[in-house]
């Protein structure tokens, strides 16, 4: 298998990750930055910088598609996706590592499908991560002693503003656990690209619910000092791929999650948009 991972804020680089970088064009634009191909604890994988080495992309500016599709394009088959959250709960405190398991969408107006100009599909995204790769990185945390919360609800948010304390805590009492500004459309994406998705989430702050005012400099305090505990977990990751591969058939079938999805009849299937797709789904639209 050969595993993806985009970074965000937090994890630029990954501590033993060597290899070359290089562009990656796809149909939908250029990625956040050039991708930096290599391996990592004995399998292939593919780094991306989601805001952009750097970090010069505002979270509304990712080219979302972009990058999912370049990762795809370079034969990967797992995602796993790093970011910083805010968190909800006294029990996630800043410098606490949670696995996503759902995902609440409060983005605007982002490009949030591969689909469209002539070809419709609707993916199920009733479970927007893939149950068999957080398994993995639950053993991977075990094994590198870094302690972590399965089962977290994160909030997707439009940013680049943190909350108002109104916002935070009408999301607190929803029984949200985390708040970020990346993973939508990430996850629908990887669905329609038919890629395994998880969600690493390292809580730099209490969000504005507290008494505590959000600032961005504390916020990159703690980021700094979680870059050493996300490497270490995407190298466990890595390793523990390598030695337990994600079974397939999948829990949530995210490798077929196309079959079904597609309602346009293929005789009305535009040429340019049958291109496009074929280099995402080449089973399917080849």
């Amino acid at each position: 298998m050969k595993l993806g991972i985009l970074g965000g804020s937090g994890l630029g680089s990954i501590p033993g990750l060597e290899g070359r970088w290089r562009p990656v064009p796809t149909p939908w634009g250029l990625p956040s930055d050039l991708i930096l191909e290599g391996s990592l604890a004995g399998i292939a994988v593919a780094f991306l910088p989601r805001h952009g080495r750097g970090h010069r992309l505002l979270p509304s500016e990712i080219p979302a598609r972009a990058n999912v599709a370049a990762l795809k394009m370079l034969g990967c088959t797992a995602v796993l996706s790093v970011s910083a959250v805010g968190s909800f709960r006294e029990d996630l405190p800043p410098g606490h590592v949670a696995l996503v398991e759902q995902i609440v969408d409060e983005t605007r107006g982002r490009p949030s499908s591969f689909f469209g100009d002539g070809i419709v599909a609707h993916v199920s995204l009733a479970d927007p991560v893939a149950s068999d790769l957080v398994d993995r990185v639950a053993a991977a945390a075990r094994a590198a002693a870094i302690p972590v919360s399965r089962g977290a609800t994160y909030v997707a948010i439009e940013g680049p503003r943190f909350a108002t304390r109104a916002e935070s805590r009408a999301r607190r009492a929803a029984g949200i656990d985390v708040v970020g500004m990346t993973a939508m459309p990430e996850a629908a994406l990887c669905r329609e690209a038919e890629l395994a998705y998880a969600l690493v989430a390292l809580v730099t702050d209490l969000d504005s619910w507290s008494a505590a005012t959000v600032t961005t400099a504390d916020v990159l305090e703690v980021i700094a000092g979680n870059r050493a505990k996300a490497g270490a977990l995407v190298a466990a990751t890595a390793a523990e791929l390598g030695r337990n591969p994600l079974p397939l058939p999948s829990a949530q079938g995210w490798e077929r999650a196309l079959d079904g999805a597609i309602v346009t009849e293929r005789a009305h299937w535009p040429p340019a948009a049958l291109d496009r797709l074929r280099l995402l789904a080449p089973r399917l639209f080849a």
